[in-house]
């Protein structure tokens, strides 16, 4: 069964490290997922005021998340934290309160840096925003890549085989998790919307 799973790039910049990085999980992710970009860049700063009239991107941004089996968050560090456009999609996607679109997906963080410590903070901060959305995570193996432009091609080659056994690793990791958390999530639990 293949599951259709949305990825989230968490910078906006066109030359993103982190884009680079989402393009050789797509190429190296097993025969079981097919991924599909879900973009956040035409997302308005997130107002209450607006919730109960949308614009055409935030609606089509909740039904992109709602229409995938999982979600996969490929994200940049900015300041220990979260990046501000990522964070602004999440507060969208989980509003108005009561229509939250990220409940019960399985999701992966994973990103990218130049420096030493990949985005461990961030990923820590993501990590209890998922919580509070009811988003269930992968939690291993963890992934806090050290970007080194050479290792990546322009269209999500790896060229270093020790980097592409570890993302292809995390990838079918993930493929796995998302097969058990669906597996534990079917219509009919504690908290599913009346349809």
């Amino acid at each position: 069964m293949v599951h259709r799973i949305g990825y989230i790039v968490g910078s906006l910049a066109g030359d993103s490290i982190n884009r680079v990085l989402a393009g050789a999980l797509v190429r190296l992710a097993p025969d079981s997922l097919e991924l599909t970009e879900i973009p956040i860049r035409d997302l308005p700063l997130y107002n209450r005021d607006d919730e109960q009239s949308p614009v055409a991107a935030v609606t089509d941004f909740k039904q992109a998340i709602e229409a995938s089996d999982g979600l996969l968050f490929v994200s940049p560090e900015y300041n220990r934290s979260i990046p501000g456009a990522l964070k602004n999609a999440i507060d969208w996607g989980s509003r108005p309160w009561g229509h939250n679109s990220f409940a019960r997906k399985p999701t992966g963080i994973i990103g990218a840096s130049t420096g030493a410590i990949g985005t461990a903070v961030m990923q820590s901060s993501m990590r209890g925003v998922l919580s509070f959305l009811n988003a269930p995570q992968l939690n291993a193996p963890e992934a806090y890549i050290t970007f080194k432009p050479e290792l990546y091609g322009p269209d999500g080659e790896v060229h270093d085989e020790a980097t592409a056994k570890f993302l292809r690793h995390y990838m079918d990791e993930y493929a796995a998790f998302v097969e058990r958390v669906l597996s534990s999530t079917l219509p009919g639990h504690v908290g599913d919307r009346d349809e």
